[in-house]
């Protein structure tokens, strides 16, 4: 009996202790290729947070109101009102919602990064894994630094029981030297340079290394002419590829198959009835009845200031081009409704408003009329004036049906340039970072650029310098007392 009792007291003990074999943690996971490859789908997860939307908003419209150019009608976002009315707050769920999200997807790079080498697979396949696995982490990386500014560094996985689970501010520097990095290891990873899956390809790589350097050649780091050399090399390195252009019309921006090609050089990924796009509803006129979806928000929209400061002519300014004033009335599609503001066709999914509110549209985040215009703007830093940068940006100017431009001093180059960013790439979540990198604002009235600090919203506010970042959320100082919070705030 004694026998009897002590064997089940030790069964007992043993089967209490026994991992479950089909309960996966980093010890036993990454342990096949399969493992390799959906450990870096993971990471590019995150990406999609954001831009989740509804009637409290959508994070991705954060950095849009922190330019002056945005509207909204939609009165219980309170997060929108507090950035457009440069009221914000570390309570802001928006900030909160960058933070967290884009950790988490660093988290998840880093893993990646630590395990994939410890997988038994084809050594070409696990380079290109972790090559972009070194991407997504550089972007990452690349959109927290701008956003806030101080920020903590963490490049190894981490547990309950990591050094770096409060981790401390880095110097700024030190991200930007991480993210190129990154970048380096992602372009020698024997990536194509074009992926229609929309997975990291080398001319993503090559896209996002001119826009680091780019914006290392200015504010804060200031690094001058040598990086604006390096940011016109690599953006030059796209173009002279031959694998890119422009689409022939703006249409193609918003139509769902044209996704990761031709101009979509890098997005982030949806799918029709698997993963759907719920932003939509962010840029539905508030309660026109023009939608299939129930929710028509109000969300965002541009200032009628803006639009109306396009250079006469210019068709992006047309209607439905990149905005639009007039739409059908859902239940009677002859009905035509006048909408009362300029709202964005370019992110427009006409077949899920009008047929099946369940979009197909990806997000874009690198289109080849940034690579031009970084080029443009970069190499006019480094040599004045160029035929090569006069095509580079008159190319965003044909499109346009705008004349040449021609004829102008490095300076007004430079300004031209700086315009047709704000015009092309505005509500893609670039213009506020290139209003922080240039310490510059755009002044639709009289169509001149001017200091940041002091800029006035054509609706009131001033810009002071804590706008120059994004506040750090609450909770991260709360719970991680190594953070000090961005001045201001």
């Amino acid at each position: 009996m004694t026998l009897s009792v002590g064997v089940l007291l030790t069964s007992c003990s043993e089967f209490l202790n026994e991992s479950d074999p089909s309960n996966f943690t980093v010890e036993n996971y990454f342990t096949q290729p399969a493992h390799a490859r959906s450990s870096v789908n993971a990471i590019y997860a995150s990406m999609r947070d954001p831009l989740s939307s509804g009637f409290g908003g959508g994070a991705w419209a954060m950095t849009e109101f922190a330019t002056g150019l945005a509207a909204t009608d939609l009165g219980q976002a309170v997060n929108s009102y507090f950035v457009k009315d440069l009221n914000n707050t570390s309570d802001n769920g928006y900030g909160q919602t960058f933070w967290a999200s884009y950790y988490r997807g660093i988290g998840n790079a880093n893993l990646s990064i630590a395990k994939i080498p410890e997988i038994t697979m084809d050594s070409e396949e696990a380079t290109r894994l972790l090559g972009e696995a070194h991407f997504l982490r550089a972007w990452y990386y690349f959109e927290l630094i701008r956003m806030f500014g101080h920020i903590p560094l963490v490049t190894e996985p981490m547990s309950l029981q990591s050094e770096q689970l409060r981790p401390a501010q880095a110097d700024p520097e030190a991200v930007y030297n991480l993210i190129i990095d990154d970048l380096t290891i992602a372009e020698a990873a024997g990536l194509a340079w074009k992926n229609a899956s929309g997975r990291v390809s080398l001319g993503a790589v090559k896209s996002l290394m001119a826009e680091v350097y780019l914006t290392m050649a200015g504010y804060p780091l200031q690094k001058g002419e040598a990086y604006y050399s390096l940011a016109a090399e690599k953006a030059e390195e796209v173009i002279n590829s031959g694998e890119f252009e422009l689409f022939d019309d703006y249409a193609a921006l918003h139509d769902p198959s044209m996704k990761n090609i031709i101009e979509n050089i890098f997005m982030i990924q949806f799918k029709t009835q698997l993963i759907v796009p719920n932003w939509q509803v962010l840029i539905i006129p508030y309660n026109k009845n023009i939608s299939q979806y129930s929710d028509e928000t109000g969300g965002i929209y541009a200032t009628a200031d803006f639009v109306e400061s396009y250079e006469p002519g210019d068709l992006r300014a047309e209607e439905k081009q990149f905005f639009f004033t007039q739409f059908t009335h859902e239940s009677n599609r002859n009905q035509v409704v006048d909408l009362g503001g300029y709202f964005i066709w370019k992110l427009f999914d006409e077949v899920a408003q009008t047929t099946t509110a369940n979009s197909d549209l990806n997000w874009p985040v690198i289109r080849y009329a940034n690579v031009l215009l970084t080029y443009a703007e970069a190499s006019n830093e480094v040599n004045g004036p160029t035929t090569a940068a006069y095509d580079a940006v008159n190319a965003i100017r044909s499109r346009a049906e705008l004349d040449d431009l021609e004829g102008l001093s490095k300076e007004q180059l430079r300004e031209a340039i700086w315009r047709e960013r704000w015009y092309e790439l505005c509500f893609e979540n670039k213009t506020w970072y290139d209003m922080v990198r240039l310490r510059k604002a755009y002044n639709v009235a009289t169509k001149q650029f001017e200091d940041y600090v002091g800029h006035r919203f054509t609706y009131g506010p001033v810009l002071k310098e804590r706008e120059l970042l994004f506040p750090i959320p609450t909770s991260e100082v709360r719970n991680n007392t190594n953070l000090t919070q961005n001045s201001g705030y």
